[in-house]
């Protein structure tokens, strides 16, 4: 009995959309702009341990349209997800954290962004897919560059 309360266990335990905001600060007027938008999106990752066993996980989207120089619309998301990870080892618990928990909440949060822009009347920027195993090893790559000069 007491071999399975050790066992390793990773659960969701909830999905939630933390923050949104919609910003359009140069409607009506730049809905009469011609040219082809620009669009900048940035992704960020924010990890914290809640209590014990449990963390929250959650990935921002900041997309800023512009046309012109001017701001079409900006669109921030947070997307987050509460989990529960007992019983992982140390080192196992960077790459979880950092790759398995963000690839569950990043397909809400394309769907949020998508939904909200598409609510202002523009085609839907859809937010590309992300290789969250590749940004983790590029930043411990750039911490070891760090850590080496």
């Amino acid at each position: 009995m007491s071999d399975q309360a050790n066992q390793p266990s990773f659960s969701i335990q909830r999905i939630y959309l933390k923050d949104l905001s919609l910003e359009m600060p140069n409607a009506p007027q730049v809905l009469l702009e011609q040219g082809q938008p620009q669009v900048d999106v940035q992704l960020n990752l924010h990890a914290e341990p809640v209590q014990d066993g449990l963390y929250e996980v959650a990935v921002t989207a900041t997309v800023t349209t512009k046309v012109n120089d001017k701001t079409l619309f900006l669109v921030e998301a947070k997307q987050a997800g509460l989990f529960e990870i007992r019983n992982v080892p140390e080192d196992q618990m960077q790459p979880i954290i950092a790759i398995a928990c963000p690839q569950i909440v990043y397909p809400y949060l394309r769907a949020t962004v998508a939904d909200v822009i598409n609510r202002t009347g523009f085609p839907p920027v859809h937010l590309t897919e992300v290789n969250f195993q590749a940004m983790y090893e590029a930043q411990l790559q750039q911490a070891a560059a760090a850590g080496h000069a």
